[in-house]
């Protein structure tokens, strides 16, 4: 039986093309991405993040009554049942809120109409029920921690505006809204990163929606995928604390071989294209919330970084500052990217389930040569 050797499949599967997709388009030498042909850069200018759902659930861009459809079926489905609710109250307070989102993820499927059908039409809806409804667990979590009452959505709210009322337990600034939102649109898919592989693998095995999900989310806990932008707010508070000068800071971090999170990327060789927004997002924040200290320091490091490694931002840098302005703790901000990117994962786990094939790759085998003979244990 032949197989694909070592050399054809290098480690970590970098550059093998696993599926054909029509979701995301990526080209990193350019520094593009683009959901269904449309460039990331015009849809966080133009776009919300109910329309881009709509552009990766449907593969196009809504009309007005479609888009309002949409609205209204996410409000509706804006709504936990109690139990999920007793179980975030029961969950222990010191754990961590994507294990409880991962458990609570799982937790859904028991009350969810659509739980048994796995047909196209109702992982659509299951699709729409858990973006609306991942959002709620993680603020809803955040609230009960901290002995908070847990808030009602407002219709009238869009999904962005909705996540920030019920997380901070007040209305937020047109500002802070939209920051959000164009957050979510550019965390929203990014094609076949590790959670999303990993939403297809199950999924292809014909398991269902919220089993997939559940895999991504645990997958996205992961401090090499989800994680980094936490590590790049530690150090902006170590920074801070110290009162140490940013560069110097990142200098002794480099001169003990520690890693600096958030620059880089697997994909991209020139910048990030969702860093460029998140950079003007945290600029923007800072100076109007006056919390302008947190873009300056991440200003130096990155501007060191480039200069000293040659390596670029990427999304997790400024996402940081971004989120902390916005009043979002600092362990939620991995939750909060899946808030965003359930809209990716459950788009994928559409298309595969559409034209499914299980996804079972080969391994290189390196062990000891074949045959190896059993030794009786009296002669071990």
């Amino acid at each position: 039986m032949s197989s694909i050797s070592a050399a054809q499949a290098p480690k970590g599967l970098e550059g093998v093309v696993a599926t054909t997709s029509s979701i995301c388009y990526i080209d990193g030498e350019q520094g593009v991405l683009a959901y269904r042909g449309i460039d990331i850069h015009e849809l966080a200018d133009n776009s919300t993040f109910e329309e881009t759902c709509y552009l990766l659930w449907f593969g196009k861009l809504p009309a007005r009554d479609e888009l309002k459809g949409l609205r209204d079926r996410l409000a509706q489905e804006r709504k936990l049942d109690p139990a999920i609710i007793n179980l975030l109250r029961t969950a222990p307070k010191e754990s961590l809120p994507m294990d409880v989102l991962r458990t609570a993820v799982s937790a859904l499927s028991f009350y969810d109409r659509d739980d048994k059908k796995n047909d196209h039409e109702a992982n659509v809806n299951k699709a729409i029920r858990l973006t609306s409804q991942i959002a709620m667990i993680v603020a809803a979590y955040d609230r009960i921690r901290k002995g908070q009452a847990v808030v009602e959505p407002d219709k009238s709210l869009s999904h962005s505006g909705n996540f920030l009322l019920q997380l901070n337990g007040a209305k937020p600034s047109q500002t802070a809204e939209r920051a959000l939102d164009i957050a979510l649109i550019l965390h929203a898919d990014h094609e076949l990163n590790a959670s999303t592989f990993a939403a297809r693998v199950t999924a292809a095995t014909l398991s269902d929606m919220h089993s997939a999900v559940t895999s991504a989310v645990g997958c996205l806990k992961g401090p090499l995928h989800g994680g980094a932008n936490e590590a790049v707010f530690h150090i902006l508070e170590a920074i801070d604390r110290a009162g140490a000068d940013p560069v110097e800071h990142i200098k002794t971090m480099l001169a003990q071989k520690q890693k600096v999170p958030g620059f880089g990327h697997r994909v991209y060789h020139t910048e990030d294209p969702r860093a460029t927004h998140l950079r003007k997002m945290s600029h923007n924040l800072g100076k109007s919330s006056g919390q302008a200290k947190w873009f300056d320091m991440s200003e130096k490091i990155e501007k060191f970084i480039k200069a000293e490694k040659k390596l670029n931002a990427n999304v997790d840098f400024y996402s940081a500052s971004t989120y902390h302005i916005l009043g979002i703790g600092v362990d939620l901000f991995t939750p909060v990217f899946a808030v965003s990117r359930i809209s990716g994962w459950t788009a994928h786990v559409i298309e595969q389930l559409d034209d499914n094939r299980l996804i079972r790759p080969r391994a290189d085998y390196i062990g000891p040569a074949y045959p190896q003979r059993y030794i009786p244990m009296e002669r071990r």
